[in-house]
């Protein structure tokens, strides 16, 4: 005989969110890493790319989830929208790591560190929000935080950029560091692109 499942099935995306963010912090950890040594830049780049793959496959687990599930915890274009959010922010760190090697920079600036810093701590950020999306609570102060970061950011970078015409160097490591301020500055706006999509989603349930 055969059942009929009549109570909708309720699928968990919490685990899932919560291994994305843990996932992109480790990856902003490593391109900080990357930067601050400045060592082993093949090795530590595959790294980074092993990663990514990782942040690919659960993007390809969360969408295979929202398929099966009856029932959402969030708006499935929520979901959908969060899960291209923190996957973006993943491809731009990886982007930029191997931007170091693709552009054969000898040293890294202060701004570059710092920018990577920035981003690290985003990604501690976005990982503990993400950790806090089942019960929704005490989220608002990781949020803020990421968007304070954001606004940090953008100083630095400007002046960054405003430095590398002002000092008239090499254009061609002019137009280098130029890209890769942006490539920074991409993955910055990436993860606070990410922390408005869980607003959003929070704003829904409240």
């Amino acid at each position: 005989m055969v059942r009929i499942r009549l109570i909708p099935k309720d699928i968990k995306f919490f685990d899932l969110f919560e291994a994305a963010g843990e996932t992109l912090s480790t990856a902003a950890v490593r391109l900080q890493d990357l930067i601050a040594t400045f060592d082993r830049l093949p090795e530590r780049i595959a790294e980074i790319q092993a990663i990514e793959k990782q942040s690919d496959e659960l993007d390809l687990k969360i969408n295979a989830r929202l398929e099966e599930a009856f029932v959402a915890p969030f708006d499935r274009e929520d979901i959908h929208d969060l899960t291209v959010q923190l996957d973006d922010v993943v491809d731009s760190i990886q982007a930029v790591a191997e931007s170091f090697v693709i552009f054969d920079i000898k040293e890294p600036t202060v701004e570059a560190r710092l920018l990577a810093d920035i981003l690290a701590l985003q990604g501690v950020e976005l990982s503990a929000a993400l950790r806090k999306l089942e019960p929704m609570k005490d989220l608002s102060s990781h949020l803020e935080r990421i968007h304070e970061l954001e606004h940090q950011a953008d100083a630095i970078s400007r002046a960054a950029v405003a430095r590398l015409f002002h000092d008239r160097g090499d254009p061609l490591e002019v137009i280098k560091w130029r890209d890769l301020y942006n490539g920074l500055e991409n993955a910055i706006d990436a993860a606070e692109d990410a922390a408005e999509a869980i607003e959003r989603m929070v704003h829904k349930r409240v």
